[in-house]
């Protein structure tokens, strides 16, 4: 080949401007869903704030956070996290602890007193919502951010739920839940409290109210039948924990038995420590695998002497003497008894089984109907059968959570909304989820969480101080900086630097970027190297539709 053929095929418009045909595939941004907002019951976006905290920013950060959930705060200290379980860092070292950063924006936006900024829609209506828990609170903060009149009618003595009476002070301080819902009322929501709704209708029309949303939560402890000749010691354990937040005096003994193995067991056991007894232990008829407690309540259980029988089932009790049968797993994982029978002293037994919702003043309602253990049947809306009337939390047929509740909230709030206004709530599609096997991480570093200090165990049983402490602002800043961006760029220029052709234009910080497509040759290196996978390659004839 000569030096005249050689500049020929060399020649960059030998084909015209651009690829043109040679061009079978073309790379677009893209916004994906990262799976730790995918996997929040409230539907925070929490990519979001978490990008703001890592500036700085932190006001804007907890607006950011506020716009879908009220109670940071609460939320930074009471939620499970399953955002942290769905977390790809978790992958490279450990998850990114979300909830802490959660809980250092909601205290620091109440140390400094910031106050949710939003814009009304003019025309709102009047709502009446029955249950100040989480869901009735969330759905009345909602429901003003959209415009409306809200009035809470709560039955017990403070609001709250069950957050206040059935989470204890040492995982819930009360002045943080405190603050958080006085927030709710300087937005303009009016709470009564010491006021039991019994006739929803009667109370609707004489409020002038539009709508009504129910969130009654489940306040009830399910019955069990145990042969018992001297019950005198025998008690709930939501009547238990409400009892002693309430100050009552509970006589226990030097012995208490709890039965039961959820996280309700967990704080009865725990809180029955702090009142003094010599011996708090839990029977619970399966083991430690199968409970329904999350880990960390049982280990934390275990830290603090309580002590676990396994795989027993309670059958009989004789004054301060409990019959308890020996159990074990069949092939199924459910417990099945095997005949065996063993004996354990307690001055007192605590029933923790579960808790049910008292939904009975809901039946002289036509339309209004139930499933068998009590819950409300409600549609996609959250709309029971009777016009206007929603329902959400503990008392509609979901797993139980303070998330969750508050999470029914927020979408009943944007339904009820939409409904007063004659119109029709249709949430936003949701991207497709990027998982770890998506990325690139060409900079992964090991970076591990930040650890939460903690009480110590010898000053735990004095008294009902929080355990867990809050983190710093350098370890926030640390711990947001952790986040990887999954799914949605965060302008590293990786794809900027690695292109050959040059056909990557920066906009300017926080305007990312655009493709010059007369220069892309859709060779893909761009894609390969996204560590975010915020890139996907499509073909040429997707792209031209």
């Amino acid at each position: 080949m000569n030096s005249k053929d050689m500049t020929a095929r060399l020649d960059p418009n030998r084909f015209g401007k651009g690829t043109g045909a040679l061009r079978s595939r073309r790379p677009v941004y893209m916004d994906f869903l990262p799976p730790c907002n995918n996997a929040c019951p409230a539907g925070e976006d929490i990519q979001a704030w978490l990008a703001l905290a890592q500036a700085g920013d932190y006001e804007a950060a907890w607006q950011t956070l506020i716009e879908n959930n009220p109670f940071p705060a609460i939320h930074g200290r009471v939620c499970y996290h399953p955002c942290e379980n769905a977390c790809n860092r978790a992958f490279t070292d450990q998850e990114v602890s979300i909830h802490a950063v959660e809980r250092f924006l909601g205290d620091l936006a109440m140390e400094k007193g910031w106050k949710p900024q939003f814009t009304p829609r003019p025309g709102g209506k009047r709502v009446l919502v029955i249950g100040g828990g989480p869901s009735g609170l969330s759905a009345a903060y909602h429901l003003t951010r959209l415009g409306h009149t809200v009035e809470i009618c709560e039955a017990g003595p403070v609001a709250g739920g069950m957050i206040h009476f059935g989470i204890p002070a040492y995982r819930m301080p009360r002045q943080e839940l405190e603050r958080e819902i006085r927030r709710v009322e300087e937005m303009g929501v009016k709470i009564r409290l010491n006021y039991r709704v019994d006739d929803v209708q009667s109370e609707k029309t004489a409020g002038n109210f539009d709508a009504v949303f129910v969130a009654v939560g489940a306040h009830i402890s399910k019955k069990i039948d145990i042969p018992a000749r001297d019950a005198r010691g025998m008690m709930d354990a939501v009547s238990f924990l409400k009892s002693v937040e309430q100050g009552e005096q509970v006589q226990l003994g030097r012995r208490v038995a709890i039965y039961g193995g959820g996280n309700t067991a967990m704080d009865a056991a725990r809180v029955a420590k702090r009142m003094g007894v010599e011996e708090a232990m839990i029977i619970y008829r399966r083991d430690r695998a199968n409970m329904a407690a999350h880990e960390f309540e049982a280990d934390e259980a275990l830290e603090e002497g309580i002590k676990f029988n396994w795989l027993r089932s309670i059958k009989e009790i004789d004054g301060a003497t409990i019959e308890v049968e020996v159990m074990e797993l069949g092939d199924d994982g459910r417990p099945r008894p095997t005949g065996r029978f063993e004996k354990l002293e307690a001055d007192s037994l605590i029933l923790a089984v579960g808790q049910e919702t008292d939904t009975g003043f809901l039946g002289r309602i036509p339309g209004i109907e139930f499933k068998a253990d009590g819950t409300v049947i409600v549609d996609q809306a959250m709309m029971t059968g009777a016009k206007g009337i929603f329902a959400g939390g503990d008392m509609v047929p979901s797993e139980r959570s303070v998330t969750i509740a508050t999470g029914h909230g927020k979408k009943a709030a944007r339904h009820i909304d939409a409904w007063l206004r004659g119109e029709s709530y249709q949430p936003h599609p949701k991207h497709p989820i990027v998982q770890h096997e998506d990325l690139q991480l060409w900079y992964r570093t090991n970076a591990p969480q930040v650890e939460q200090a903690e009480l110590p165990l010898a000053q735990r049983l004095g008294g009902f101080e929080e355990i867990l402490k809050g983190i710093a602002e350098h370890d926030a800043i640390y711990e947001a900086k952790r986040c990887l961006s999954c799914g949605n760029c965060f302008e590293c220029d990786g794809c900027y630097g690695s292109c050959p052709e040059d056909a990557i234009i920066k906009l300017g910080p926080g305007n990312k970027y655009r493709y010059d497509y007369s220069r892309c040759t859709g060779c893909g290196t761009c894609a390969e190297q996204c560590p975010c996978h915020a890139i996907e390659m499509v073909p040429e004839t997707a792209a031209a539709k």
